[in-house]
């Protein structure tokens, strides 16, 4: 089984890791928690309501944003428009409004201008020319702007998934400190990663999977010292 029997929670305002193997179940707990996938069984609950079968841009809407992987920025887009699209679940303008051009549109477009703005300076990149596109920036920028985009759908939690992949130590470094900047704003993180140096150092606590299975879940001290987790994914 893909994810069996996993059960942990996520306090608020904390930043909780998820480690373990290749394929022991950490993209599939993300899956179901954002709605892509639907678990066979059991609950997920966030503030209060069971999120299973709600549609991802339901669970988006209640707060849990989500960066993925490889960056899924839209390459032909700008800077500020892959940010925009974070703001969609935000917007109150139905479609005669956008059709009859009404001005709430021109107002939620200048707010979302602006609040674009406002996170790109906050991840650090206020010199960023927002109107580059997506595919001539950097793999590290993309990273940070696809973060960003989570961020500008006003989230309570965010699912983040191998956010450091691809980048050098410099740019994990920075990572780093941007993790606990979005932490301390009041955003929640749930943090899948492979950078053990990162987890160690921004993570409160961690949950370990091996073939769909906690294993372990502690401080990160404590499961430093867990002989299976040394003998499943940390080699010592």
């Amino acid at each position: 089984m893909a994810v069996d029997r996993v059960s942990f929670g996520v306090p608020e305002g904390s930043i909780k890791a998820l480690i373990g193997p290749n394929g022991s179940g950490k993209t599939t707990t993300f899956n179901m928690i954002s709605g892509i996938l639907k678990p066979l069984k059991g609950s997920i609950f966030f503030a209060g309501l069971d999120i299973v079968g709600r549609k991802p841009y339901q669970v988006c809407a209640l707060g849990i944003g989500r960066t993925f992987q490889t960056p899924q920025l839209i390459a032909d887009a700008t800077v500020l428009e892959n940010i925009l699209l974070g703001r969609h679940s935000k917007t109150r303008a139905e479609f005669f409004v956008s059709a009859l051009k009404l001005p709430v549109l021109g107002r939620e477009e200048s707010d979302g201008k602006q609040r674009a703005f406002e996170l790109l300076e906050f991840l650090g990149m206020a010199e960023l020319d927002p109107y580059l596109l997506a595919s001539e920036l950097p793999y590290g920028t993309q990273r940070l702007i696809e973060i960003a985009r989570a961020m500008a759908t006003e989230p309570k939690i965010m699912l983040m998934d191998e956010p450091a992949a691809g980048l050098d130590l410099s740019e994990t470094k920075q990572l780093g400190e941007i993790l606990r900047k979005i932490a301390d704003s009041g955003i929640t993180i749930l943090l899948i990663e492979h950078d053990m140096n990162l987890v160690m150092r921004v993570a409160e606590d961690i949950v370990v999977l091996n073939h769909g299975k906690i294993i372990a879940e502690g401080s990160p001290k404590e499961v430093q010292s867990d002989e299976q987790v040394n003998t499943a994914y940390l080699g010592g």
